[in-house]
């Protein structure tokens, strides 16, 4: 047999597995069927009786977020470093020796050459494994807008050029095509919109701060702030976008009384808040104080008008208590010589979390609260979905702290007279998380009055898959074109040997 035939017999068969493998890889939200949560389903048609009934179509939410957390984009970090020699065991040879140096040379400085060549060759395969999770899922969800919710780098110690070389893969290679949100949004505290009549946001991305970004409390300054904001944006801002009078699900409104009038048009508020300095103490007290002011600002400025909704995108959870997600509440801290303040930490203290709360909740005709908003997070790698709730007790005392419950073991509407807020920490899109994309829809229910909040995950798989399906390719590549090309050459052989066999009969002819 040919060695030919043996490669093109391997070939074609492995064409089965290597048309399938892909298809998986390229088209796994559809496969999967993932898709944002839809703000009415849609229902077919039905002919039975007297009284047929059309076909609804189905009616997508107005707005969809595209929810991505933690890609933490490593760099020099994890290399060698470049400033080391290359072989040292060698240089070391007239000191302990050729036979010390040489094996010195297989066990040490091979092995350690081949694994910096093997990390540089994961993190170029890493970014292109989770460009592909965000360029699949934008072709295939749509949403309107996209938010990175924090630990966009890997570390916040990293020094001024390497933070620039990360930060440019993270525009250039991982979300290429997306966009920083401009300062003639961010700079504009409460700038409003029309939803959906922006196109530019489909391809904007909100990026939060995270501590691996700019660090904890106890080591935040201006400089880390300064060059995250010069390479992703304000750590602190907020937008408003108004519903088209247009859109079936809502009905602007608007009252007048005397020469005052007030719009009631359905409102969403966006919140892009910087949490890794709410909570104390505090490196940077300046620092700290502006991001609280903000959060006062915000909480107070739409959260409390009945036809706004509200979002808070940011990085730390709020408090749970332990046992509620895989992180349990934990804060450390720096060393009295170091400055003293948080060095890490799971969650918001308490107290922060209670005003965020008690914020976000709207009184009722009843005197209970609603939670017309939700909240969205990172930082927790492997996610957590809750509802926080308390009763309105009027005996109770007013100090009183929020419960914290699993959200997919009840529904906000069997606590019909609680104040509830349900926050997600959406799971981190790393390949050891299993590629995670979060789907929130948000839209405005006018029977109810109120905005509507669901959300979905689409999960691509372990980064070994995407590994392993393009390495297969390859391999199914190589094995036609050495098959191929081992057929031209032993065909070639073959004529050539037939002409010199040739040769030799017309010369033993002519003998």
């Amino acid at each position: 047999m040919r060695p030919s035939d043996i490669f093109l017999a391997i070939f074609r068969f492995l064409i089965p597995p290597a048309l399938i493998l892909p298809c998986y890889v390229y088209f796994y939200p559809v496969l999967q069927g993932c898709r944002f949560p839809l703000a009415k389903p849609g229902e077919a048609a039905c002919y039975f009786g007297d009284t047929p009934r059309p076909a609804v179509e189905a009616e997508p939410a107005p707005f969809r977020l595209l929810a991505l957390a933690d890609p933490q984009l490593e760099g020099d970090t994890s290399l060698p470093d470049p400033n080391a020699p290359l072989l040292p065991g060698l240089g070391r040879w007239r000191e302990v020796g050729v036979t010390a140096a040489s094996y010195a040379l297989v066990t040490e400085d091979v092995p350690r050459l081949f694994a910096g060549y093997r990390k540089r060759v994961d993190l170029w395969g890493n970014d292109l494994y989770l460009s592909h999770i965000y360029r699949t899922m934008l072709w295939w969800s749509d949403p309107t807008h996209t938010v990175v919710l924090g630990d966009l780098l890997g570390s916040q110690w990293i020094g001024h050029d390497e933070f620039e070389h990360r930060s440019e893969r993270f525009w250039k290679t991982v979300f290429k095509g997306g966009r920083q949100v401009g300062r003639e949004v961010t700079d504009v505290s409460g700038k409003a919109g029309i939803l959906g009549q922006d196109k530019a946001w489909r391809n904007r991305i909100i990026t939060v701060a995270g501590n691996h970004d700019i660090g904890y409390a106890g080591d935040i300054d201006d400089k880390r702030v300064e060059r995250f904001e010069r390479s992703f944006g304000s750590v602190n801002w907020d937008t408003t976008f108004k519903l088209n009078g247009s859109t079936s699900s809502t009905t602007p409104q608007s009252w007048t009384f005397g020469l005052f009038a007030k719009d009631t048009t359905p409102a969403l508020h966006l919140i892009i808040l910087n949490s890794m300095n709410l909570d104390s103490p505090a490196w940077d007290t300046n620092l700290q104080q502006k991001s609280l002011t903000f959060l006062e600002d915000q909480l107070t400025k739409n959260t409390h008008s009945p036809n706004t909704g509200t979002i808070i995108l940011t990085h730390v959870p709020l408090h749970k208590e332990p046992g509620v997600c895989v992180d349990s509440p934990y804060f450390s801290f720096f060393s009295p010589d170091q400055g003293g303040g948080i060095r890490e930490q799971n969650h918001l203290s308490s107290e922060i979390s209670s005003r965020v709360l008690d914020g976000l909740t709207t009184p009722t005709n009843g005197g209970a609260t609603r939670g017309n908003a939700i909240i969205l997070n990172g930082h927790d790698h492997e996610g957590c979905d809750v509802l926080h709730y308390h009763s309105p007790d009027p005996n109770a005392d007013e100090s009183r702290t929020w419960q914290t419950i699993p959200y997919p073991t009840t529904q906000t509407s069997q606590y019909p007279d609680t104040s509830h807020l349900r926050e997600i920490t959406v799971r981190s899109m790393m390949g050891s998380y299993h590629g995670n994309a979060g789907l929130l829809s948000a839209w405005y229910d006018h029977d109810s009055e109120e905005w509507s909040f669901e959300y979905g995950e689409c999960m691509f798989g372990v980064q070994h898959i995407w590994w392993g399906v393009h390495i297969f390719l390859l391999l199914e590549i190589g094995l036609g074109v050495a098959g191929l090309v081992s057929w031209v050459l032993e065909d070639l052989g073959e004529a050539r040997k037939l002409e010199r066999e040739q040769g030799r009969g017309d010369k033993v002819k002519r003998a």
